[in-house]
């Protein structure tokens, strides 16, 4: 029986956002008004407040945190200096603490892409951190120093509620912006961010291209170094340009964004998994290879039998290019991916599927190709039964903003909960 729930939400905004509950049935509404220019984005001009530089000497930029561990109890702290290497240690303390402050030190690298030389990249992890607690943290220490402050998830649990934000293909126009900001002002209060794919477009800049890299950082700043995403690599982050040189796919990405791709036993950063509350993700890479005996297939392989629904009953999978798309924007182009992964996604009931690329938003019902064979793009898989043993007793609700073809970006909120 295939419990195999697809939803494409790349694209961008549009005028509303919907909301639905599910336990038997799901029923659709409007929670909100959203209204999107019809008209492409227009980027942001260097000079955006959003891109500001950080006052003071060295002072840190782009900071961003993500998960450090499998089970949430670790934080990746990243940020970017440009004077100097400076220190790459952290200062942070629990809001409760009357304990001495903590530091923990990091590594730092560097890379440089045809005539750019990065800032100073660190990367810092905290480790054995209290669940569901208020921590505040230091980066830039000796120099200027600026503080930020997250929120641990609560002890993973059968019954365990958690909000998700979910957003893609987020880019750095005017629209982006306001995908941004709504997504921050969604009374649904988004606690992580599960990010599809497409960070900051930067290759659409050919004069700008390493700079908008930064600008992106500095921009996504206000939300990232508060509360972690979860990096998905989107096409958008190959950056394969042997023609300048540069053969090495995704080296951008790989020195800026760090995941804990080994607390999972992945061989690779770009597809990896953590448990969060009462969820299990697992995060696949559409532009890695994914055929049999690659190690990301046999890494998917071991990796599914490992999750325990009585401990993370929600079975989620975060990819970048979606297997069911009716646009004709990039239909199909994950096929292959999903003659290969369906089976296995059908066998293990993963309950919802996030994914981005299309720049259009698409929410399928529970469906799946493995006894349908779809030819074409007026065919209609079988429909499937919505009932089976734990999937009767989950919740799950979402506010969306709707996209269009016209414009770069998407934001949603998902609340997971048992009932």
């Amino acid at each position: 029986m295939s419990l195999f729930q697809g939803l494409s939400f790349p694209g961008f905004l549009l005028p509303l956002a919907l909301f639905f509950s599910c336990v038997f049935l799901c029923h659709g509404g409007t929670t909100s008004i959203f209204v999107r220019n019809v008209q492409k984005g227009t980027t942001m001009s260097l000079d955006s407040d959003v891109f500001s530089v950080p006052s003071g000497y060295n002072a840190p930029q782009q900071v961003h945190i993500t998960q450090g561990d499998l089970v949430g109890k670790a934080v990746i702290v990243s940020w970017i200096t440009e004077d100097e290497p400076g220190s790459n240690a952290v200062r942070y303390w629990s809001e409760n603490s009357k304990q001495k402050k903590k530091i923990a030190k990091g590594e730092l690298v560097t890379y440089r892409f045809f005539n750019y030389s990065s800032g100073f990249i660190h990367h810092t992890t905290l480790n054995n951190l209290e669940y569901n607690t208020k921590y505040y943290y230091e980066v830039g220490l000796g120099n200027t120093t600026r503080q930020f402050w997250f929120i641990t998830p609560p002890e993973i649990g059968l019954d365990v509620p958690y909000t998700f934000g979910l957003i893609g293909d987020l880019g750095q126009s005017y629209d982006s912006n306001k995908t941004l900001s709504h997504y921050e002002m969604n009374p649904k209060n988004g606690q992580t961010v599960l990010f599809v794919g497409d960070l900051s477009y930067a290759e659409n800049f050919p004069y700008d291209v390493n700079l908008r890299r930064d600008t992106w950082g500095r921009f996504v700043e206000r939300s990232v170094a508060y509360q972690p995403w979860i990096w998905t690599v989107g096409n958008h982050e190959i950056d394969f340009a042997p023609e300048i040189g540069e053969t090495e796919p995704f080296k951008p990405y790989s020195n800026r964004y760090y995941t804990p791709y080994k607390a999972s036993q992945s061989t690779s950063p770009f597809w990896y998994s953590i448990k969060r509350a009462s969820a299990h993700i697992i995060v696949l890479a559409s532009y890695s290879a994914y055929g049999k005996y690659t190690p990301q297939n046999q890494w998917f392989e071991q990796e599914l039998p490992k999750v325990n629904r009585t401990e993370t009953p929600w079975l989620i999978v975060v990819m970048h290019a979606p297997w069911y798309n009716s646009y004709n924007y990039h239909y199909m182009e994950g096929e292959t991916m999903r003659v290969m992964y369906e089976p296995w996604f059908v066998e293990y009931k993963v309950d919802v599927v996030f994914a981005g690329h299309v720049h259009a938003y698409e929410r399928t019902g529970r469906v799946s190709n493995i006894a349908y064979n779809v030819v074409n793009g007026i065919c209609t898989p079988v429909k499937r039964s919505i009932s089976s043993g734990i999937h009767n007793h989950r919740r799950w609700r979402e506010s969306w903003g709707v996209s269009n073809q016209h414009d770069r970006t998407t934001a949603g909120i998902l609340g997971i909960q048992r009932v």
